[in-house]
């Protein structure tokens, strides 16, 4: 009985360490990343933004997403809207400027698409870019790898 116990144990100390250990964030190559852990899609003049599955991992299960209008302007590095989870708010920055031409409505009724799918159904909001040239400031897929890799030893 007494060796019973003690695997169960040391089975349950294998499965906290596994629960709570998670791997590096998913990083995608054909993407660019800002600073503040957003991601952009660029095709043609157009952008699809979302937040990156590192952010979605640190902000825990999302609740709700502001977003802003069809046809608002952003810039590149201002906020345009905010991603509520059950541990904090955070504001979501525009990796690039233009106009908003479409918003993700599906994250008014399913704003967890966030945290299941963050490059693909929880993109945020698809951007008519000003300025291709502004990509220049964002990372590509192994700097921001080293950048989250970084800013996690800090913590």
């Amino acid at each position: 009985m007494a060796s019973g116990m003690l695997w169960a144990s040391r089975a349950a100390a294998c499965l906290r360490i596994s629960v709570f250990h998670r791997g590096f964030s998913t990083v995608l190559k054909d993407l660019k990343y800002a600073d503040s852990h957003e991601w952009v899609k660029v095709t043609g003049n157009a952008a699809t933004i979302g937040i990156t599955d590192h952010a979605q991992d640190h902000l825990g299960d999302v609740v709700y997403v502001e977003l802003p209008e069809v046809g608002a302007a952003v810039k590149q590095g201002d906020s345009f809207g905010a991603v509520e989870s059950v541990k904090a708010t955070s504001d979501i920055n525009s990796p690039v400027s233009g106009k908003v031409v479409e918003v993700n409505e599906e994250l008014s009724n399913s704003p967890a698409l966030v945290n299941s799918s963050p490059y693909e159904a929880g993109w945020i909001i698809k951007v008519e870019m000003n300025d291709a040239g502004e990509l220049k400031n964002l990372m590509d897929s192994e700097k921001y790898s080293k950048f989250c890799e970084e800013e996690d030893s800090k913590h």
